[in-house]
């Protein structure tokens, strides 16, 4: 990978990280556990791409409201990347601090993709 500064390098590659946890406990049929790893990934890609633009926020609220209005409003980013880091987000929320929220296989599985093109294409922009 591409050095992109030390900050948002780290952040990238925790997102890469993530999301091959998040591939593990699939592999495991852990679900609530990597729809957690899923959001992290969605979110410290985001912050990697925040950070390159020259974007901050000081929450997860305020990283996705910023990314939403930098990269999904302008067009940037496709919508259904705006839409999926939206879902990821409220699921994150549902499955960490609600109780009886228990996702399945049939809910995450159609996600890992996603979340990978969703990766692979803030790459494409922190390349620019």
């Amino acid at each position: 990978m591409k050095d992109f500064g030390d900050y948002i390098t780290y952040r990238f590659r925790k997102a890469e990280e993530a999301f091959s946890d998040a591939t593990l406990l699939a592999d495991n049929n852990s679900w609530n556990a990597c729809v957690n790893r899923l959001y992290y990934a969605c979110f410290y890609s985001a912050t990697a791409l925040l950070l390159k633009y020259g974007h901050e926020a000081k929450s997860h609220n305020g990283i996705r409201t910023v990314f939403f209005r930098e990269f999904i409003k302008t067009k940037r980013l496709d919508k259904e990347f705006g839409k999926l880091y939206s879902d990821l987000f409220d699921w994150r929320n549902k499955g960490d601090y609600s109780d009886f929220v228990d996702f399945g296989k049939e809910d995450v599985i159609p996600h890992l993709e996603k979340v990978s093109d969703f990766i692979r294409r803030i790459e494409r922009l922190l390349q620019n």
